[in-house]
């Protein structure tokens, strides 16, 4: 599945570029573009999948936007509305807007709403896998700690997350591993899944990994 495109169009220039960081970081392919003028070319050459209209811009600039809206082929457009302008999200919603978003939105839950959105509308897997004290997005290679902090995945601590995700409670043998998820380190040997596994369970911050004694290691994820 192709990375979907998201346009930020009306920031200002250091909340636009925190909110562009949260929204790469979960893989999008991020344009952005202050003027309306310039942004309704944007929209036209690089067909974002959804344009997010920030609360920069002017009133009729951002219903001169979301006019494209009726296009079958245009964006989804979500709306940065300003705080308490109950006109403005009514005008924005009844022009084509997908959604409605506050200003003061945490960078955090900014990013999960546009993901959310990017699933629902079939433009991103959703692959998360819910922890103890944290969630991981495999198609961002992402963890998002509960205390807010986030940290990347390497591609081969992604394939290794996969492998155990898809025989969750199977007790899997060293061997199967190294089949399945091959160290990045061409020169690794059997003993080095050990330090991967320690690896991988400091950085998810969890137990939810056994040690099998004699066996190899258990995905037991919490709940059911």
């Amino acid at each position: 599945m192709k990375r979907a495109v998201v346009a930020l169009v009306g920031w200002e220039n250091e909340t636009g570029t925190v909110m562009g960081d949260h929204l790469e970081r979960r893989g999008f392919v991020l344009r952005a573009e202050a003027e309306a003028l310039m942004a309704s070319r944007l929209i036209e050459k690089d067909k974002p999948d959804i344009v997010v209209l920030g609360p920069t811009l002017a009133r009729t600039a951002l219903l001169d936007l979301l006019a494209q809206a009726s296009d079958p082929q245009a964006p989804f457009f979500v709306v940065v509305a300003r705080s308490g302008d109950l006109v403005e999200r009514v005008l924005a919603l009844e022009a084509g807007a997908s959604d409605i978003i506050e200003p003061h939105i945490a960078p955090r839950e900014f990013a999960a709403r546009i993901s959310g959105l990017a699933h629902r509308r079939g433009l991103r897997r959703g692959e998360l896998i819910m922890l103890e004290r944290a969630t991981v997005d495999l198609s961002a290679a992402l963890v998002m700690h509960h205390s807010g902090r986030e940290e990347q995945l390497s591609p081969g601590q992604v394939t290794l997350l996969r492998l155990f995700a898809a025989r969750p409670r199977s007790v899997l043998s060293r061997e199967e591993i190294i089949a399945t998820a091959p160290a990045e380190d061409t020169d690794a040997f059997d003993r080095s899944i050990d330090s991967r596994i320690a690896r991988l369970r400091r950085k998810l911050d969890t137990d939810t990994i056994a040690t099998v004694r004699g066996s190899g290691y258990r995905f037991d994820p919490p709940g059911r």
